[in-house]
């Protein structure tokens, strides 16, 4: 599928939701310079179920994470053709909100999917995926890759 049908709002990312058939994993980030450990992380979710939705903090939202001055270096509509970009994301949505709550309410996902620098018990949205009888997991990042340490280290060179 093309990445520019991948990319839907979040209505047409409720429909596409209910559509599918299958188990559906849903996980979410800034997602600000894809790197290797990005990619291995959603690579790991897509296997864990039948399609991969994919939030993505809008700029705002990126903004309030307090990830360093200047943040996010990458318009949120960028960040979300290039995830949709890959192989192996089914949709890719923009959020708003501080946390992905209320769209993970909206798409009411089987398996909810973090790296393991987020504690699973407080992970947004693990509550009302438990209760819906959905799993929450927590994987394991690449060592080595950081968002935050590839622009340091690119700051650095210029």
């Amino acid at each position: 599928m093309s990445p520019s049908r991948k990319l839907r709002d979040r209505e047409a990312a409720s429909r596409w939701r209910r559509a599918q058939l299958g188990r559906v994993v849903f996980t979410n980030g800034v997602f600000e310079l894809l790197h290797p450990g990005h990619v291995a992380l959603l690579e790991a979710a897509r296997a864990l179920g039948d399609a991969l939705i994919v939030g993505i903090n809008s700029d705002a939202s990126a903004a309030r994470l307090a990830k360093g001055h200047g943040r996010p270096v990458v318009t949120a509509p960028d960040r979300a053709r290039v995830v949709a970009g890959l192989g192996a994301v089914d949709c890719v949505v923009l959020f708003d909100e501080d946390t992905p709550d209320a769209l993970i309410d909206e798409l009411m996902p089987d398996v909810l999917v973090k790296g393991d620098d987020y504690d699973p018990e407080h992970l947004p949205g693990a509550a009302r995926v438990r209760a819906r009888g959905g799993t929450v997991m927590v994987l394991p990042r690449e060592p080595g890759y950081s968002t935050t340490d590839l622009l340091e280290r690119i700051r650095a060179t210029s």
